[in-house]
């Protein structure tokens, strides 16, 4: 079965493509020529994930999902949150928000976090809902310089590296993300491809 992707985001096409079910066909929005903004507007991470993928399909009638993924960090109040790729500002840039996170964190000794992932796939219209959470850390300094946006700080519990220092293949594997596709897999297999 063909299903889009709502995003233009390399990163995550890449996590994606390697670990969706092998029997669907992943497409992604420059596949299917799509350039409209998609909207995210809805205030949370599982309403914006909604939201991206019923405009998607209302605008394509293609079968597709969509994510949302946030940093959530306890001692700031839980955020980032839904403004993760904004944090420090439209420009959306890795890098400035990692070092909002760090200032805004200096002297904190609190560094619990997590990451979040929801994807909402829509199947003809109905909308279907996977989360995907990790509890992690945040380092006091940048560690890495592989994946994208906060992976440079974030420590997963169980580990001694960042998001960032570990292989690709191992953090495709245990990410907010692989534990959604994961559930999103499992939905496909037992409702859809069989």
């Amino acid at each position: 079965m063909n299903i889009v992707f709502a995003t233009n985001n390399l990163h995550k096409i890449r996590e994606i493509e390697n670990y969706i079910d092998k029997r669907v066909c992943l497409k992604s929005l420059k596949d299917i020529g799509f350039i409209k903004e998609i909207p995210e507007t809805s205030g949370t991470i599982l309403g914006n994930a909604i939201q991206k993928a019923r405009f998607l399909f209302d605008e394509t009638g293609f079968d597709c999902f969509a994510d949302d993924s946030g940093l959530e960090i306890e001692a700031i109040n839980n955020r980032p949150g839904v403004d993760s790729a904004h944090f420090a500002g439209p420009q959306r840039s890795h890098s400035d928000n990692i070092n909002k996170v760090l200032s805004e964190m200096l002297g904190c000794e609190n560094r619990k976090a997590l990451f979040k992932t929801v994807f909402a796939l829509c199947l003809k219209g109905e909308i279907h809902v996977f989360e995907g959470i990790i509890e992690g850390t945040i380092t006091n300094s940048i560690h890495g310089i592989d994946g994208f946006g906060y992976d440079p700080i974030f420590r997963p519990i169980g580990f001694k590296e960042t998001f960032a220092e570990m292989p690709f293949e191992l953090k495709t594997k245990i990410s907010h993300r692989a534990i959604a596709l994961e559930k999103l897999n499992f939905w496909l297999d037992v409702n859809i491809l069989r």
